[in-house]
């Protein structure tokens, strides 16, 4: 990792908005993303006994998939006609694997449900990524493409992006987040969602 360009990023960006995250101005933009909102629904619809109602599962993906700014306009519908149409076999499918992925085995829950969304190709990083995202904004990450090659081409890291999630790649970039966070933390980012978008607006056209 380059830590010189993360430190650069962080300077730059506090030269911007002295009080990090904490500044009104970004304590307003940030109110769109409503992740405090969306978190408590998260956290709500998945907590592990609500899981004894797939339907209810999937249901509450779909509607956190179409209330989200993290996704983009083209997945929403796709994934919510998908998810109206699935078997009661798929139903288990979807809200299985998310229960691993939540609760249990991380990378079985991981490989499942990227399995269970390719099936309607919508194995997707923002889909795959988007509820844990949510339901744990201090420890899992979200991974947007673009932000994810941008953060590794500017600061080196020893990851390999692939367009199919994998479970390696996001183990290794959930990693590389926290410890840039914890090296850049004078961003006073709330969120690793936060985090990444500070590289985003930081990183973009640097270098």
């Amino acid at each position: 990792m380059k830590k010189e360009v993360l430190l650069e990023a962080q300077r730059l960006f506090l030269s911007r908005h002295p009080g990090g995250f904490a500044d009104p101005d970004l304590v307003a933009k940030g109110k769109k993303f409503k992740m405090g909102q969306h978190g408590d629904f998260a956290r709500a619809q998945f907590a592990e006994s609500r899981f004894d109602a797939p339907r209810d599962i999937v249901e509450a993906m779909a509607t956190l998939v179409s209330r989200s700014a993290l996704v983009s306009m083209f997945e929403k519908p796709k994934f919510k006609a998908a998810a109206s149409t699935l078997s009661p076999m798929e139903i288990e499918d979807w809200a299985g694997s998310l229960r691993q992925l939540l609760h249990g085995d991380q990378k079985t829950g991981f490989e499942s449900l990227v399995a269970a969304l390719s099936r309607h190709k919508l194995a997707k990083w923002t889909l795959v990524t988007v509820v844990p995202a949510y339901y744990d904004q201090q420890a899992e990450v979200f991974v947007k493409p673009s932000t994810a090659k941008l953060i590794i081409g500017k600061l080196a890291l020893d990851l390999s992006y692939s367009a199919t999630p994998t479970w390696k790649f996001y183990q290794g970039y959930r990693e590389a987040v926290l410890k840039m966070r914890r090296i850049a933390r004078d961003v006073k980012a709330p969120t690793n969602p936060s985090f990444t978008g500070f590289l985003m607006m930081t990183l973009d056209g640097q270098g």
